[in-house]
């Protein structure tokens, strides 16, 4: 059964390739997608699965039943794309100015139609069902995944893994962690009130560039000085628009940060600080706030017992290695499918051949195509044992 599994994969490869460079070409952004998911549901066309469409606004979902009584495993994909400018100079480059796959949502969903064209022609081998989730708008809040749970893709499901390609882990190598795995995500915007005036005469005005800066030092003492140091969190000030004559005194400031945290504690934690501090504010500097705080990405939780259960199939069951790796600072949406049922979200190493390695997000971001293969193997095996085990 694995053997053929791998068999059956390796002779698409050159099919997996293609898929993602077509992709890569034809970037869509977040719930703007019309192409991509239709590109994804024709793939399937006149194969032995049930494909529904439009499911939490344009996402794909995908069953393949093997009319056998089991359980039923999700495995999910993204497939959105960054308003970035590609950089990359590759022969594939985005067509679509402005728009490119700076995250290597283009390689999971290659991966993934080729992972489940293999498994539909294998359904006679396991008991059962797989979902495939196609997932649009993980890159914006409120994420695509919200918008396919609220519409029941995760309906009659008992757990959930998912895998993100990493230019910055070394290709040929799955990586995983238990627990809380990648931070979650929060977002604020701070508007100061105060007083305009002539930068001549400050005592008939209230600086409100003043008071902004005041916060945007302050605010760092969060992270210094209310969270214990084995704690893991992140405050950055991105915008502060400040912008007028320079011998003006601004009579209002607007600010907009981002926050990270690795466990919903710690989240909850900087957020009742940054409240704290923006009503300090009003008192010190006699300004008036107004604070608009949007929790949007929960911390993602890697349930240990179903990892474990993953990296054992993997590491039993196919030629994959697989090592523990640290927790990973960004945020991620699938850390809502993680909040419904036990679910695991893995790593499929992806640095270039070449060596220049950019981070996610990055103009100039590529990953090792060999890395779709690797990801494809060690899914396909996990998803195997479990169902075979009915675990």
């Amino acid at each position: 059964m694995y053997n053929q599994l791998i068999k059956t994969l390796e002779s698409k490869e050159e099919q997996m390739i293609a898929i993602r460079r077509h992709l890569h070409e034809n970037p869509e952004l977040s719930f703007e997608e019309k192409e991509t998911p239709k590109y994804i549901a024709d793939f399937y066309e006149g194969k032995d699965a049930e494909v529904e469409t439009n499911v939490g606004a344009n996402g794909v979902k995908v069953t393949i039943d093997s009319g056998k009584p089991g359980k039923t495993i999700a495995i999910r994909a993204d497939f959105d794309a960054l308003p970035i400018e590609e950089e990359t100079g590759l022969p594939y480059t985005s067509k679509n100015k402005g728009v490119m796959h700076a995250c290597g949502h283009d390689a999971h969903t290659a991966y993934m139609l080729i992972l489940a064209d293999t498994l539909i022609e294998m359904k006679d081998s396991f008991s059962g069902k797989i979902v495939v989730i196609h997932q649009p708008a993980e890159e914006v809040p409120p994420g695509g995944a919200q918008t396919m749970i609220k519409d029941g893709v995760l309906e009659g499901v008992d757990n959930v893994i998912g895998v993100h390609v990493m230019s910055t882990m070394e290709t040929g190598k799955m990586y995983y962690y238990p627990g809380f795995v990648q931070t979650g995500r929060a977002f604020f915007k701070l508007k100061i009130k105060g007083k305009g005036g002539h930068g001549s005469s400050p005592h008939m005005a209230n600086d409100a560039i003043v008071a902004g800066s005041a916060f945007v030092t302050a605010v760092q003492t969060v992270i210094s000085r209310r969270l214990s140091p084995f704690e893991t969190g992140v405050v950055t000030i991105g915008s502060f628009d400040g912008k007028g004559p320079f011998n003006v005194i601004k009579d209002a400031v607007e600010l907009e940060g981002d926050v990270r945290g690795l466990t919903e504690e710690t989240k909850a934690t900087i957020e009742k600080e940054i409240k704290r501090l923006s009503s300090g504010l009003e008192a010190m500097y006699g300004v008036t706030c107004e604070l608009e705080y949007n929790d949007d990405y929960p911390a993602l939780y890697n349930d240990p017992a179903f990892t474990e259960y993953v990296v054992n199939a993997i590491k039993d069951h196919s030629d994959v290695q697989i090592e523990q790796t640290e927790p990973q600072p960004p945020s991620e949406d699938f850390a809502y499918y993680a909040k419904e049922l036990p679910s695991t979200f893995i790593y499929s190493g992806a640095a270039p051949e070449d060596g220049k390695i950019f981070p996610h997000h990055h103009p100039k971001f590529n990953i090792n195509e060999k890395s779709m293969m690797v990801a494809a193997k060690a899914v396909g095996t996990a998803v195997l044992t479990y169902l075979n085990d009915g675990k």
